[in-house]
């Protein structure tokens, strides 16, 4: 068995510093690496807030052209074992912010990487939301979501329920990720696909210098008024 720590990479879309959607995640990334280690296999997680790069992603959405540190970014989502996707709810959908940075991910990035779905919410009326929303978009992406999606409303910090959902999820990543299958079926089903990693040729070879951020439209992108 490889002793090279498994890495997961958990992706929050929650904005405030101690928001409930990153609470979620934290208690979510533990439980899997707790699995993990109890079955001997070694593992860490870091966490992707997508706060501090909203701007980054606002500029990437309407340029096509991810700036550094939202390249390092989708690069440390590429070269995770295993993911943890976590976003709040707002209106009844996703956030904003979480889709942004889906729609910014080359299209073969998460080809049959396992993936926890799991939300936060104001009230239980939107606990379809991991699966009605999430659920579709990574099947777009080709990753591999386990069975059971976590969703956590304020009343259900107390409860053992929640708690129950946490290892169910936590306990179908571990099992994905100990049996390899993901990386098998990327390396074998997928070996002579030509992979759009960097999505079509005229996007590729764009730079920073081609795009104007001057304009009235990339600068409300980055915050800015007009």
């Amino acid at each position: 068995m490889s002793t090279t720590p498994l890495d997961l990479v958990v992706v929050s879309a929650g904005v405030s510093e101690q928001s409930s959607t990153r609470l979620l995640t934290d208690r979510i990334a533990q439980k899997t690496i707790d699995a993990l280690r109890d079955a001997g296999v070694p593992a860490t997680a870091s966490v992707l807030d997508l706060g501090p790069l909203a701007v980054d992603i606002a500029r990437a959405v309407v340029s096509g052209f991810p700036g550094e540190d939202l390249k390092r970014a989708i690069t440390r989502l590429g070269a995770a074992d295993g993911v943890i996707a976590a976003t709040p709810v707002y209106k009844a959908g996703i956030s904003g912010l979480f889709k942004s940075f889906a729609d910014v991910l080359d299209n073969d990035l998460l080809v049959a990487k396992p993936v926890i779905l799991a939300a936060t919410g104001g009230s239980a009326r939107h606990a379809m939301v991991p699966d009605e929303q999430l659920r579709p978009l990574f099947a777009f992406l080709r990753a591999m979501p386990v069975p059971t999606s976590v969703y956590a409303t304020p009343e259900d910090w107390g409860s053992p329920d929640l708690g129950k959902r946490i290892a169910r999820a936590s306990t179908e990543l571990a099992l994905l990720l100990r049996s390899g299958v993901g990386r098998e079926i990327a390396d074998t089903a997928w070996d002579g696909y030509q992979h759009q990693f960097s999505g079509n040729a005229t996007r590729a070879e764009r730079s920073a210098a081609d795009v104007d951020f001057t304009t009235d439209l990339m600068r409300l992108a980055a915050g800015g008024g007009r």
